[in-house]
C-alpha cells in the first residue's frame, strides 16, 4: 500500500468514527480536520468533498460491519446458529463494535432520511443486503427443515432487525447496555422455541 493510500485510509477509518458520533450534519470539516491530524487541503487531495467523504466514510463503517457479521457466520451451517451469529454481531454495536457510536445504517437512516438522499440511498442498500441475508437465511433454514414452514422469511427480518436496531437505539439513549441484553435474551429465546424446527 502507497503512502497516499495509507493516508486516504487513515482518513476513512477515523471520519467514519465522527460522522458516524456525530452525524452528517454535526461533524464539521474542523472535527475531521482534528481527528485525522490533517488539513483541509490535506484532506480533499483524497476527497473532492465532504459529500464524497461522507459516503465513502459510510461504506467504510458498513464494511466494517460486513466483516463481523462474516466472523460471526463462519462454519456455521444451521439456520438458527446463523441467526443467531447474526444477533450477536448487533449485541456488540452499542459498545462501538466495529465502530464507534453504534450502528452506522441507524445513525444514518435516521438522520439522512429528509436530508442527504445519496446517504439515505447507501444507507437502504447496506439494509437491503442485511434484510436479504437473513431472508435467504430462513428460506434455506425451511428447506433443510431447520426453520419451522410457517415463518414468512421477510415478516422474521423486518422483526430480527426493528428489534436489534431498538435495541441499540434504546442502549445508547440510556447508556446502559440492560436494553440490549433484555432484547438479545429474548431474541435467542424467541428463535429456539418460536423458529427453530
Amino acid at each position: 500500500m502507497s503512502k497516499g493510500e495509507e493516508t486516504r485510509l487513515m482518513i476513512l477509518q477515523r471520519s467514519a468514527e465522527v460522522f458516524n458520533r456525530k452525524g452528517y450534519s454535526g461533524a464539521s470539516m474542523s472535527d475531521i480536520m482534528q481527528a485525522t491530524g490533517l488539513e483541509k487541503g490535506g484532506i480533499y487531495r483524497h476527497f473532492t468533498n465532504k459529500d464524497d467523504l461522507a459516503l465513502e466514510a459510510f461504506d467504510y463503517a458498513v464494511s466494517l460491519v460486513r466483516l463481523e457479521f462474516q466472523a460471526a457466520l463462519k462454519d456455521k451451517r444451521d439456520a438458527i446458529d446463523r441467526l443467531r451469529a447474526i444477533v450477536s454481531v448487533f449485541r456488540a454495536m452499542p459498545d462501538g463494535m466495529p465502530v464507534a457510536g453504534g450502528c452506522p445504517v441507524l445513525n444514518t437512516a435516521v438522520e439522512a432520511d429528509d436530508t442527504h438522499p445519496l446517504l439515505r440511498d447507501h444507507a437502504r442498500r447496506a439494509m437491503d443486503e442485511w434484510r436479504e441475508y437473513i431472508v435467504r437465511t430462513t428460506v434455506k433454514g425451511i428447506e433443510r427443515g431447520q426453520v419451522r414452514p410457517e415463518i414468512q422469511p421477510e415478516e422474521l427480518a423486518t422483526f430480527l432487525i426493528a428489534t436489534l436496531e431498538g435495541a441499540i437505539m434504546l442502549s445508547k439513549l440510556y447508556d446502559d447496555l440492560t436494553h440490549m441484553n433484555r432484547t438479545v435474551e429474548h431474541l435467542q429465546t424467541y428463535l429456539e422455541h418460536s423458529v427453530k424446527a
